[in-house]
């Protein structure tokens, strides 16, 4: 059994931290918004009033958060966790910001004697649900130790792909690489179908069986033929963000990423068209040329 401090209970963080719970380790959570730690309770999560409460007796502390920028001040900033946390503990990294921030992190908690697994997650809100997440796992074999039974639960393949923190985070890159490009493709063929006049959905059922078809395609697919519910599932910021990072990690290397790139502005011109908080698969109304960026 680990005792396990949780920030962050979005929409995937909060099955994966229900998972942990119920598999037999004590969670002490917290979120900004504090119903979300209390509608836990009955896996048996119990709620943290700040950062510093879920940090304090914790052997892995998980960070579930969005950005590097809300990371960092979970640890440094207003949360002040890395001080809370005692010689020992690790950090479960799971969020996607990049390669440098878990580095440097990395560097500031080994001077306390606390270490870093860099575990980003990949799967999206429903296999969140299912314990059937991807999650690329780099560390030392010291660390993964203490994290493992955790990973066992949440995840349906955790690979370690490295032995020092920020390898994780390369590997998410490529796959967010990946999956950015398949959403704006996905959405640039169905609105051409329908440039076409064909009907978008016949043509998504027949694609879908074929060699055409993609994980992204048959997900986001279906939401952007009908979405009438407005299901948010992974919003057109976080791939705003992602996008982001695949091409600067490209150009601090002097590798050129042209299709990342032209997906990357699908993303921004989404945002700009006020479909940031709207999910990813909205960006097909960019192509269709439904919403313009506004001013």
């Amino acid at each position: 059994m680990t005792n396990v401090g949780w920030i962050g209970l979005g929409a995937m963080g909060s099955p994966m931290a229900s998972f942990v719970a119920r598999a037999g380790h004590l969670v002490t959570a917290f979120d900004i918004d504090p119903q979300k730690a209390a509608a836990l309770a009955g896996d048996g999560v119990k709620a943290a009033a700040t950062v510093r409460d879920a940090a304090v007796d914790a052997d892995v502390l998980v960070l579930m958060v969005a950005t590097a920028d809300q990371a960092e001040s979970v640890l440094y900033g207003e949360g002040k966790a890395a001080a809370a946390l005692r010689p020992g503990s690790v950090v479960l990294l799971m969020a996607t910001v990049g390669p440098d921030a878990v580095e440097a992190w990395a560097r500031r908690l080994a001077e306390t004697d606390v270490q870093i697994v860099d575990a980003p997650v990949s799967g999206g809100v429903a296999r969140a649900g299912q314990g059937d997440l991807l999650i690329m796992v780099s560390g030392s074999e010291a660390a993964l130790a203490t994290v493992q039974p955790l990973l066992d639960v949440m995840a349906r393949n955790a690979p370690v792909v490295g032995t020092e923190p920020g390898e994780g985070q390369k590997v998410k890159l490529v796959n967010q690489l990946l999956c950015g490009v398949h959403i704006a493709v996905a959405a640039e063929a169905l609105a051409y179908a329908e440039a076409l006049g064909l009907d978008a959905g016949a043509t998504w059922e027949v694609l879908r069986h074929g060699a055409a078809a993609s994980f992204m395609l048959d997900d986001r697919g279906a939401r952007m033929i009908d979405n009438s519910n407005g299901d948010i599932r992974s919003t057109t910021d976080i791939f705003v963000k992602d996008m982001g990072l695949v091409t600067a990690a490209a150009r601090a290397k002097s590798y050129p990423t042209p299709l990342a790139s032209a997906a990357e502005q699908i993303y921004l011109a989404g945002r700009r068209a006020g479909l940031g908080r709207a999910d990813d698969s909205s960006v097909i109304e960019i192509l269709r040329g439904t919403v313009t960026a506004s001013n």
